[in-house]
């Protein structure tokens, strides 16, 4: 994939680089896409040089070590502040995702002062490229737009889905039954999570591989949503 610029269109892209790969996208192929592509695509860049800090950013940025334009910024892009920590800044954004920085990067932007938000709608922008590569290609294909996530009970990130296009989220299996035969009343499978962290495997950020192709995955073929994934306030143990 070449590097992608404001304005880009991503599907084009996509197939491109698979029919120079000799890959040929396929029915049912789930393409997981790195966010930071989409956001580029789409201009969601912020200039800091432009970013005057609010006291509250100062304050933070005292503490935790950051830039306060760089605070400005997540807080901007954020509901509520869930933890704070040294030089962690847990936030939660207004798609709902419970993240680090509100998801505002520095790293791989390519410009020195910049800094990469999330897309505005992520399920608008996977529903977008689907469309278009659907027409390309004549494949219905799942989407699934990706970001590096931490969590909190464990070390190390991995890739989290925050946008999905032509499947189900999630696999629910309440109401079935077990190998013993024993009624499932809670399980439900995170498959797009699942298929972000799996693709996440050869998706080498510093070997420019921002897309892969996953097939062979059984899943739900509709229009889900992300929010499935998201837990609801009045549900949340740990809040």
């Amino acid at each position: 994939m070449p590097l992608v610029k404001p304005g880009d269109n991503i599907a084009d892209q996509i197939v491109k680089a698979a029919k120079a790969e000799s890959i040929e996208i396929q029915p049912n192929d789930i393409i997981v896409i790195a966010q930071k592509i989409v956001s580029k695509a789409e201009g969601n860049l912020i200039d800091l040089s432009t970013i005057h800090p609010s006291s509250l950013a100062e304050t933070i940025a005292k503490t935790s070590g950051k830039d306060p334009r760089h605070v400005e910024v997540i807080l901007r892009e954020s509901t509520s502040i869930v933890r704070m920590r040294g030089p962690h800044l847990i936030v939660e954004t207004s798609h709902g995702f419970i993240c680090a920085n509100a998801g505002v990067d520095r790293s791989n932007v390519g410009k020195e002062d910049s800094v990469v938000l999330l897309p505005i709608d992520p399920d608008k922008s996977a529903k977008m490229i689907q469309h278009r590569i659907t027409q390309l290609t004549g494949a219905n294909v799942g989407i699934v737009i990706s970001d590096t996530f931490g969590r909190a009970w464990r070390n190390g990130q991995v890739n989290v889905a925050i946008g999905v296009a032509g499947l189900s989220p999630i696999v629910d299996y309440r109401g079935t039954q077990d190998m013993f035969g024993n009624q499932l009343s809670v399980t439900q499978i995170a498959m797009a999570d699942e298929l972000a962290s799996a693709a996440e495997l050869v998706m080498r950020k510093s070997d420019r591989i921002p897309v892969a192709i996953v097939r062979g995955v059984d899943y739900v073929k509709q229009d889900g949503s992300i929010r499935l994934l998201i837990r609801p306030r009045e549900e949340d143990l740990f809040r």
